[in-house]
């Protein structure tokens, strides 16, 4: 069975603190963007982005993740497809991952389209026979015809963007990880690219999506948690914690 376990998960980064940041005192009511400023247990001064996060995703959980820029949200992410250890705690994972975190990862600039949906598609787990199985489908689906047979850098970024896309959702995957919805060129291949998505979203056991797109949320996911500072702040239902996340943002802006 695919599941999420996080227990107690802290990660830190350390920094190298300059002698204005150390005599830096914060004002009141100051609301730094990012992570907390802490020390470590060995005395030195770190980017606290995860702050003792646990939490539990099972197969039929769609989890938003929700928070201002510098939350946290890609952060998690990249410790529940283990590119990041944490500093603390326990992250368990079992299923194919599939995350769809930074669509460029892995591509070869000097490579042809062709060669590149191997690379990428190994890259991303799928085994050789499973990428001839499927070259001809994520051609076709990249709309990039002859172009597939010229190196990457002859490309744009948006036909960059367009194979990338379709190479990582033709994935067989347990559990979905996707930062943002991708913008990939025209509008007529930018609805292709969301009802591909959607379809992926629905294959897979377990989804975690982080956007600032509430509408594209509430289509998707039925669960939302709300990080503030790397600190976990609400976490349920996905109307109820929009809600939550829209009353915080409105305080703020008051304040």
């Amino acid at each position: 069975m695919a599941f999420v376990k996080l227990e107690n998960v802290t990660l830190e980064f350390p920094v190298q603190a300059s002698k204005s940041d150390r005599r830096r005192v914060p004002s009141q009511g100051e609301k730094p963007v990012g992570g907390q400023l802490a020390s470590s247990q060995s005395g030195q001064m770190v980017v606290r982005a995860l702050d003792h996060l646990s939490l539990t995703l099972e197969p039929g959980d769609r989890l938003a993740l929700l928070g201002h820029n510098g939350a946290g949200k890609t952060t998690l992410l990249r410790v529940m497809a283990k590119l990041y250890p944490p500093t603390h705690g326990r992250v368990t994972v079992q299923g194919r991952v599939a995350p769809l975190l930074n669509l460029s990862f892995g591509l070869d600039m000097d490579s042809t389209g062709y060669d590149n949906i191997f690379i990428r598609g190994l890259f991303l787990g799928m085994s050789k026979a499973e990428l001839r199985r499927k070259a001809d489908t994520i051609a076709e689906f990249s709309e990039l015809g002859d172009f597939l047979d010229l190196p990457m850098r002859t490309y744009s970024s948006g036909m960059r963007a367009r194979l990338a896309f379709a190479i990582s959702t033709h994935v067989e995957t347990d559990i979905l990880l996707l930062d943002e919805v991708v913008a990939t060129g025209d509008a007529r291949f930018f609805k292709k690219a969301n009802e591909r998505l959607e379809s992926f979203a629905r294959e897979s056991k377990i989804l975690v999506l982080a956007s600032h797109s509430n509408k594209v949320l509430r289509e998707i996911c039925n669960k939302a948690l709300l990080l503030e500072h790397g600190r976990l702040k609400a976490f349920g239902a996905i109307d109820e914690v929009i809600e939550t996340y829209a009353a915080s943002t409105a305080g703020d802006a008051k304040a």
